[in-house]
């Protein structure tokens, strides 16, 4: 091997260590020459004490390294790298034949020994690590007296510490150098080679809680190093050691020991507190990032890590201040708060909840408190403290799209400013996997179905513990229908595969808490705190009654409404509306909550048609501005009800509008520029739009009575916190329905029950299809395991009255069988005894990857196989068919004229389609002329057909209002639509990507899958992509000439107000983060693309992997 070890793959050193004990040596001992006499071993006495604990310890080889041309001087202190004693010890130069040579730091190898590092710290044990040193001091003794040396080590203990693993191994400490090996020590060795991997970080077997002590030491040591220049060879190539990132402070406390071993001065101890301070902070640092440590097993690396976590938290818990100000956050965080959101101080009970001994324990918590309340603040400040302290990605389940980009929008800015990335998960976005950082943690925003999906891949790819913390907003949903049940399946899975992973659900109506806190294992926490006092009222006739739980009835008398009342207007408005809104119209907010969609815009016509002329004033030019707008959006069309009110100040808000007229009509809302919504129901669980006053028109929902939950919902709408001093709620009813709505200003909330026997495709079997999946679990006493840690399985005793939880289980896993979708295995372990294990079959891992509801798996399979007979591509309009949900077809009732005009006009490639499904232009045509059918067609094909032509032309024309006309369907129920097949495009894509048979749908749907979410030109998709940039928006962004993604997220806000028009302040900012961080999540995610192409396989065959070599 030449002098640079370039022809070996791995480099061995070996370094020659020897100590001596003795008293505490003076700075001019230290550096003067040694006598003989300090040559000359110790006594027999002595001798034989080393040789006794040399029989307890295991040896290590003397290593000689090259010289280091440095001061005689120089000295390192090492006692508080391990704990220390009050004594300081240091490392000194050594003296061999080739010159003086630097002591370097020790570092300790693990072996197959349970000892370890963080052991015992007594340091008079016969095992201890003084016992080492000796055992080392007495073989270089008699080394030193075969080769003859006239220069001796100024040696010094260097510990307190009684160090139990059984080999030492002395590393240096920055840049590694090939060093070259002394042969004539390499033959007297009896003992195992250290190898060291080449062009590795020296620091790899130095704990990871001092790597950051000494490379801070690099910058301090430069001023005192300087005065050794002449004496030190800068340019040698292996001058990086520890001596020379000393610090001039280690020098003046060995002086000032020198001078008074017994007593220490002030100084020595703040030096001390400065050390213990420096190193506790390295530890702190580094305890969180993953050092590489070269180790014999996987298992003694974890080791060494989790203690080196466990040394980090005991620092932080007995300082805070290294944690943060802001509730274990940075300053800055309260910062941003206040910079973005206006919140400059936490309520009492936020500030109770965030302190509970569960939170920091991070138990799973369950918290409840009224609408409005400030919940998800609270929510918000545990992620950061996830994302930023624990260094943990975090999940947060929202239930509405529109919930979702809400809160994409809002936590955005703090993602740029603090550092991790905010992903959306809703409709057809979201990667899964999802994309594995190294550096930045992610926030997902998902909704409950592609928050399953997502919790699925990371079970998949064994990467769910690397999901810290789990939020769940409105938590009480688990209890409704199908959603629920997938909400309970996705808390079950992360219960059962992570217990790391810390679930946080919160909601405004629970009341079975106790069976939710036994399904999640949960503390609970709640507080009836409100911002802003609701006062509750009941108006019947013209008296209004204010809700009192202390009176008899529940109720006491108010008043009487002063307003005077026409003959006609009576006919009119015989509820009385008219005077409850104008008592607080226009100066403050109000919010009618109607029982169906048709009777919010005729509430709203009629309401302004009885409002005074002087409402027309009222900001007058900004509500045409806001006409102007809509218009805009729709390609210059207008609905009539708007154009009639919105000049009064009023709109109607509800799923008949599309998600640009919404999102204009919020913003106008939450500005003032609007005063009332007549709304539905779904407006009280979206988006928080509070009011000053809420008006409930009936005890109605649709046909439905009222539930208590979703009363209390719509009235903590009322009162805005900050603006308003007092909210109202005023509950409009007929005398017929009094007793009832008395029953239900005095029940208690609703009970919230398991659905996933209820919901039986999308529930239990869409459950036992995944676990076997996943491989959760396999067998049938495992899968019944998992079933008892469910919320049913916690309330079968309530809701399995007929049939037992295991007759269930069983019966639902021989359903699944008989479909094709698992395969069963039974193994007799004897005559009486077996096991039944399940495998998923091909139909059934694409049917549970991509998301099908059950029922429709096997229809989906047959429509996609017979398509591959005679796909047509000269059009979309085969994939647009095939890709139409298929829950939507029973809300389908084809204008048989429309549909036959509509017909009629196809191109013969699109007949072509028609005639390929089964339906053809006779049939149609009867239909419409209303002729009697003899041959039967199938009337799902027929129906899906026609919802296909809606999404066809769609696509052609992109206008949802001129298609909305020409179909004759709300335009709503158009966006409803057109939503849904793109998140059903999506999973379909996935369906197809685990059935090799369908390879050809891959990148067809692809691009399919972009179109239906978008819908509009391509040049306008990469603005589109940012959260809240709709296609109004993105054509006005595109015409100012920001074209890209990367023009906006350059953009300087204030630009974008002048150049963009009606676009206030903190669109701007919002619109500039979310770009900036959609950008910095696709360059980081290309960026480890590269980086994982780039890495060196670890079985590229002839690559020598570093190895010990024998003797």
């Amino acid at each position: 091997m030449d002098e640079n070890g370039s022809d070996e793959n791995v480099c061995r050193i070996r370094r020659l260590v020897f100590f001596r004990k003795r008293n505490r040596p003076s700075l001019g001992s230290i550096c003067a020459a040694p006598t003989a006499a300090e040559l000359t071993p110790g006594n027999a006495e002595e001798e034989e004490i080393v040789a006794d604990r040399r029989r307890k310890t295991v040896g290590v080889q003397p290593v000689e390294v090259q010289p280091h041309h440095f001061s005689d001087s120089m000295a390192f202190p090492v006692s508080r790298l391990w704990g220390g004693d009050r004594n300081p010890r240091f490392l000194s130069p050594i003296p061999t034949e080739r010159g003086w040579e630097t002591l370097f730091l020790l570092s300790f190898q693990y072996n197959d020994s349970e000892e370890d590092m963080f052991g015992d710290y007594d340091s008079f044990a016969e095992n201890s690590f003084l016992a080492h040193v000796d055992d080392l001091e007495q073989k270089y003794m008699q080394l030193s007296e075969h080769k003859n040396h006239d220069t001796d080590l100024a040696t010094e203990d260097l510990c307190s510490e009684s160090i139990k693993d059984n080999k030492v191994s002395i590393t240096s400490v920055d840049n590694f150098t090939p060093l070259k090996t002394d042969e004539h020590t390499k033959n007297q060795s009896r003992h195992k080679d250290i190898t060291i991997e080449p062009e590795t970080d020296i620091l790899y077997d130095v704990p990871s809680s001092q790597v950051l002590y000494f490379e801070n030491l690099q910058s301090s040591s430069n001023d005192w190093s300087n005065q050794f220049t002449k004496e030190i060879d800068w340019n040698s190539p292996s001058h990086q050691t520890v001596n020379e990132k000393l610090s001039l402070n280690c020098l003046e406390e060995l002086q000032q020991n020198d001078d008074s071993s017994k007593v220490q001065t002030s100084s020595d101890i703040t030096k001390r507190k400065s050390l213990t301070d420096r190193l506790k902070n390295a530890m702190t640092g580094n305890a969180k990032i993953q050092t590489p440590v070269l180790s014999k097993t996987k298992q003694l690396k974890e080791t060494l890590l989790s203690k080196e976590i466990h040394i980090a938290e005991k620092t932080l818990e007995s300082s805070s201040d290294d944690r943060g100000p802001f509730y274990s956050l940075p300053s800055k965080v309260r910062d941003l708060y206040v910079q973005f959101k206006g919140i400059e101080k936490l309520y009492e009970w936020q500030h109770t909840c965030l302190t509970l001994n569960s939170v920091q324990e991070r138990k799973n918590l369950i918290y409840s408190l009224p609408t409005s309340g400030g919940k998800t603040l609270v929510a918000e400040i545990l992620m950061l403290q996830e994302l930023l302290c624990h260094r943990k990605d975090v999940l947060m389940v929202l239930p509405y799209v529109a919930i979702v980009q809400e809160k994409i929008s809002g936590l955005s800015p703090f993602g740029v400013e603090l550092g991790f990335f905010v992903e959306e998960y809703a409709g057809s976005k979201g990667r899964f996997p999802p994309v594995k950082r190294r550096e930045k943690k992610s926030l997902y925003i998902a909704t409950i179905e592609k928050g399953h999906s997502l919790v699925n891949s990371l079970i998949e790819t064994e990467r769910i513990s690397s999901l810290g913390l789990v939020v769940v907003d409105e938590l009480h949903m688990i209890g409704e229908g199908s959603r629920g049940a997938i909400l309970e399946m996705t808390l079950a899975k992360i219960l059962y595969t992570s217990k790391t992973t810390q679930i946080i659900g919160m909601s405004a109506t629970l009341n079975n808490v106790e069976d939710l806190q036994e399904f999640l294992q949960a503390e609970y926490y709640t507080n009836q705190f409100r911002p802003v006092e609701l006062k509750e009222y009941l108006k019947i006739n013209d008296e209004l009654y204010e809700v009192d739980s202390k009176a008899e009835d529940g109720i006491t008398f108010s008043r009487l409404l002063n307003y005077k009342y026409s003959d006609t207007l009576k006919k009119m408005d015989p509820d009385r509306l008219i005077a409850l809104v104008t008592e607080v119209i226009p100066k403050y907010s109000c919010l009618v909550f109607c029982p169906t969609k048709k009777n919010c815009e005729n509430v709203a016509e009629m309401i302004c048609k009885f409002l005074s002329k002087e409402y027309l004033k009222h900001r007058e030019k900004e509500k045409h501005e806001v006409i102007k707008n809509l218009k805009n959006i729709n390609n210059g069309n207008l609905c009539p009800v708007l154009k009639h009110t919105v000049p009064f100040g009023v709109a109607y808000h509800h799923s008949g509008l599309t998600n640009s007229e919404r999102k204009l009509l919020e913003e106008a809302y939450s500005t003032g520029v609007l005063c009332l919504f007549t709304c539905t129901s779904t407006l009280a669980a979206g988006v928080n739009l509070p009011a000053r006053r809420v008006i409930l028109r009936a005890p109605y929902v649709a046909k439905e009575f009222l539930k208590r939950s979703q009363y209390k919902q719509m009235i903590g709408r009322a009162g805005r916190a900050g603006i308003d001093t007092v909210g109202e709620s005023i509950l409009i009813l007929q005398e017929k329905d009094k007793q009832q709505v008395l029953e239900l200003i005095r029940s208690p909330l609703e009970n919230c029950y398991s659905h996933l026997v209820q919901e039986f495709a999308k529930g239990i079997q869409t459950l036992f299809l995944s676990l076997i999946g996943l491989k959760i679990a396999t067998n049938l006493s495992d899968i019944y395991h998992f079933m008892n840690g469910t919320f049913l399985g916690v309330q079968q005793k309530i809701l399995l009255k007929e049939k037992s939880l295991w007759e269930i289980t069983v019966e639902s896993l021989n359903c699944l069988t008989d479909k094709g979708l698992l395969q069963k295995d039974t193994i007799y372990k004897s005559e009486e005894e077996f096991q039944c294990n399940f495998r998923i079959t091909g139909l059934g891992r694409a049917s549970f990857k991509g998301m099908i509801d059950l029922a429709y798996c096997d229809i989906l399979y047959k429509d996609l196989k017979k398509g591959l007979e005679g796909l047509v591509l000269e059009n979309l309009l085969h994939l647009v068919y095939l890709t139409t949900p298929y829950d939507m077809v029973f809300q389908s009732d084809p204008d048989w004229m429309i549909y036959f005009k509509q017909f009629s006009q196809l191109s013969p490639a699109e007949q072509k389609v028609a005639a390929f499904v089964g339906v053809s232009e006779s049939f149609i045509g009867k239909k419409a002329s209303g002729q009697a059918i003899k041959k039967k067609v199938d009337k799902d094909i027929v129906n899906r057909l026609y919802l296909s032509f809606i999404l066809y032309t769609l696509l052609k024309e992109t206008s949802i209002w001129s298609v909305s006309e020409k179909f004759n369907v709300p335009r709503g129920y158009i966006q409803n639509l057109l939503t849904g097949a793109a998140s059903f495009s999506s999973c379909v894509l996935h369906f197809c990507e685990e059935l090799e048979e369908f390879w050809v749908y891959k990148a067809l749907l692809v691009e399919l899958t972009k179109k239906l979410t978008y819908c509009v030109k391509a040049e306008l998709i990469p603005l589109m992509e940012v959260t809240g940039v709709l296609e109004a928006r993105a054509k006005q962004l595109y015409s100012a000439g920001y074209k890209s993604l990367m023009h906006l997220a350059n953009a300087d806000p204030e630009m974008l107000i002048k150049t963009i028009d009606h676009l206030s302040r903190r669109q701007a900012k919002q619109i500039v983060s979310s770009a900036k961080m959609l950008l910095h999540e696709k360059a980081e995610a290309l960026q480890e693309e590269v980086e994982e192409l780039l890495r060196l396989p670890s079985d590229v065959p002839g690559i020598l992997l570093p190895s010990t070599e024998k003797p």
